[in-house]
């Protein structure tokens, strides 16, 4: 399975950006990140417009047909709009120098709210939902970064129409 980008533009993408590989990472390391910093991206699939273009077969969530930006402008079926690729490549040094934190495995059955050892206590702010797409939202960490690049390909939440 491959990771949106390529190696060499990972690479350039990172360094650009300022970001120190640490030392002794290995092209297999970058390769497994690429490929883990992809599947985060697709995971925003059902966010974006279109269908993939492969259909169900295709590895990735891009290319798109019928996909548009944000504004409404059309995006080529065959084509992966630049920012996605370099989301993906924010995503992957992230999993890289920090693996499995864009991945969060939630048990919502240990959800932990105090915590007393000896004479120390501490207690956690935790949310009364017990439904498990609300406790993987606050266990996933938001990339700023990442999020920025992503949501003009984001498909807009409209409020409900009025009609009378």
């Amino acid at each position: 399975m491959a990771g949106y980008g390529d190696y060499d533009g990972f690479t350039a993408y990172a360094t650009a950006a300022g970001y120190v590989f640490p030392d002794g990472t290995s092209d297999a390391q970058k390769t497994a990140a690429r490929q883990r910093g992809s599947l985060v991206i697709d995971r925003y699939e059902p966010k974006f417009s279109g269908r993939r273009t492969g259909g169900y077969a295709q590895e990735r969530a891009w290319p798109r047909t019928g996909a548009t930006t944000y504004y409404g402008e059309a995006i080529p079926s065959n084509e992966i709009p630049v920012a996605i690729v370099n989301a993906s490549y924010e995503a992957a040094f992230l999993e890289l120098t920090n693996p499995g934190s864009l991945s969060p495995v939630v048990t919502g059955s240990q959800t932990m709210k105090r915590e007393k050892i000896g004479q120390l206590e501490a207690e956690y702010s935790t949310s009364s939902s017990t439904e498990i797409d609300d406790l993987v939202a606050l266990a996933t960490p938001v990339v700023t970064t990442m999020q920025g690049l992503l949501w003009p390909f984001l498909t807009p939440v409209w409020p409900g129409a009025l009609v009378v």
